[in-house]
């Protein structure tokens, strides 16, 4: 075994009469990506599902046997950050997929009022933001436009392959070159801006903007969603804007939407996609293995035994199950080996799917009929000390008192995820202690619900009555279940160490690995943490890329 990480250079000792091109390991979102641009260059592409639908984390289900009518969507809930030249590239339009843009961030406050704020109306938002603080409502464009800054210069890079900073080798060097070239305009005030919100708390960065504990409040919850790290951490602040910087295909910055038919049916429009360009999708089909014979990715071995061999495998798990577990320790480099070890995936996340018997009637906004601030986030995030002590909570081993949540109500807009007159509120919640993915804590979950519920049922009195039915996903479900290791929907932190060039470790981040024939399309690389199919679509692009250097290697030979 070699004993350090080298970049793999060997692409022409592909296997002769294998029973595939490729092979993709894992039919999550990110996999069917990788698939469909595979399947779309021609390859004889596989996907192999361990779970008996596709769509991993992105998946609409009906958790409740007596009342199959109500779906909801049971672990990612919006979508923002799927570039549209995927859409355009896959015509996932025309295999179903239709946004809702979202309405309003909403949080009502238990002292009475509320707040709302719009990705798109900034006299709206003035308006909203006046009746906490004059000072904070004119601060408020200037916020906008540094944020829109900011995303002129995060935008582009979710789209680009990390150079291997520190990499002599020419094509490492011309990658590294080309991307300070394409920066080389930027002024000595943005490199500071994007060096402060690398390293900045999310709640550092709001008060040099802002006096309003309320605005705050709405403000920071980008910064902690699905995060291991409270508003007061280092780093949140880049959390934010990763969650600010996308939209919805609609040109509204930071704009979010709800799928018709739930993530599932954003899955769906994917695997149609790779079906159509000739992609085999296999379900209930868990890979044990993934085979390596002198030194290359040669297919894999399933849980039945059953050997399917391939030029190229992709795999889109989790970095410790895709490498520690499949690839095996003995085959990769130590220092990888090391890193993927390393590699932090807390979570403190518990998801809570309701069905609902009427909306959530605010004291702050009465009726149950349909308002605008059902329409988008409806929070519970009155302040960052709120958040921060349900953070701290977690941290010292306890639920959290009083959690906080992100919730939606999609229902609003898709009506087909249940009965007319009935609607489904979807609450991602956070924090739990980091080690609850190890046992079930199935009556500490309930008990936590109950007290999440209880928040919002003190600023809308009707709203724990209203409940028909809910659905509680902890993080040992989400590892167990959905393989999502510590619960984490990113695959891993968001955190300053595993970012950028180092996702999933340094050297491998242009979604290549140490073996060669194996490429990765996780969330744990660059642009993860949502559901974005960028890590999909750059494993494709890379395999292909591949692919065709060693055929015109291959011809030069023979010439």
């Amino acid at each position: 075994m070699a004993t350090k990480a080298t970049r793999a250079t060997d692409t022409t000792g592909a296997a002769t009469g294998a029973d595939y091109d490729a092979i993709i390991v894992g039919g999550g979102h990110n996999g069917l990506v990788a698939a469909a641009y595979l399947a779309r260059s021609g390859a004889r592409t596989l996907v192999l599902e361990a779970r008996p639908k596709t769509g991993g984390a992105a998946t609409t289900e009906a958790p409740w046997p007596d009342a199959p009518d109500f779906r909801v969507t049971r672990l990612s809930y919006v979508m923002s950050l799927l570039p549209p030249s995927i859409i355009r590239d896959l015509e996932l339009e025309r295999h179903g997929y239709k946004i809702y843009p979202m309405g309003p961030y909403y949080q009502a406050f238990p002292e009475g009022g509320s707040i709302k704020l719009y990705a798109d109306d900034a006299k709206r938002n003035h308006d909203e933001v006046s009746r906490w603080s004059k000072q904070d409502a004119d601060a408020m464009p200037g916020w906008d436009a540094w944020l829109a800054g900011l995303a002129d210069v995060l935008g582009p890079l979710l789209l680009t392959v990390p150079p291997t900073l520190g990499s002599r080798h020419p094509r490492d060097l011309a990658e590294t070159l080309r991307l300070a070239w394409r920066h080389r305009g930027l002024s000595v005030r943005t490199i500071a801006d994007v060096t402060r919100l690398m390293t900045m708390s999310v709640a550092d960065l709001l008060d040099d903007w802002f006096e309003s504990p309320q605005v705050k409040g709405a403000l920071a919850v980008n910064g902690v969603i699905g995060t291991w790290a409270g508003p007061y951490q280092p780093g949140t602040a880049y959390v934010m804007a990763h969650h600010s910087i996308g939209d919805v295909g609609d040109g509204h910055l930071g704009n979010w939407g709800f799928p018709e038919g739930g993530m599932g049916a954003v899955a769906d429009a994917i695997a149609g996609a790779a079906r159509e360009n000739g992609a085999e999708i296999r379900t209930g089909a868990r890979v044990q293995q993934i085979v390596i014979s002198n030194g290359r990715a040669r297919g894999v071995v399933l849980d039945n035994g059953q050997q399917l061999t391939a030029q190229v495998v992709v795999t889109s798990l989790h970095p410790r199950t895709a490498f520690l577990a499949h690839v095996g320790r003995q085959n990769l480099p130590d220092d990888f080996v090391e890193d993927i070890g390393h590699w932090k995936s807390r979570s403190g996340v518990v998801k809570i799917n309701l069905a609902l018997a009427e909306l959530p009637d605010f004291t702050a906004d009465p009726g149950t009929n349909l308002q605008e601030h059902h329409t988008g986030s409806v929070e519970m995030a009155p302040s960052i000390e709120y958040t921060e002590r349900a953070f701290q909570d977690a941290r010292n081993g306890r639920p959290a008192a009083k959690p906080f949540s992100d919730g939606v109500i999609p229902t609003a807009f898709d009506t087909t995820l249940c009965p007319e007159g009935y609607h489904i509120m979807s609450l991602f919640t956070q924090w739990v202690p980091a080690d609850w993915n190890e046992e079930p804590h199935a009556e500490e979950l309930q008990a936590y619900a109950d007290r999440m519920i209880d928040c919002y049922n003190e600023v809308a009195p009707n709203f724990k009555s209203s409940i028909l039915r809910r659905d509680i996903v902890g993080p040992y479900q989400m590892e167990h279940e959905y393989g999502l290791i510590g619960g984490n929907i990113f695959h891993g932190e968001l955190s300053l160490e595993q970012l950028f060039h180092m996702r999933p470790a340094p050297g491998f981040a242009d979604y290549r690995t140490p073996v060669p024939g194996l490429y990765y399309a996780s969330s744990a690389t660059h642009a993860g943490g949502g559901v974005c199919g960028i890590p999909g679509m750059q494993a494709a692009r890379a395999a292909i890329a591949d692919r065709r250097a060693s055929r015109r290697r291959a011809g030069r030979r023979r010439l």
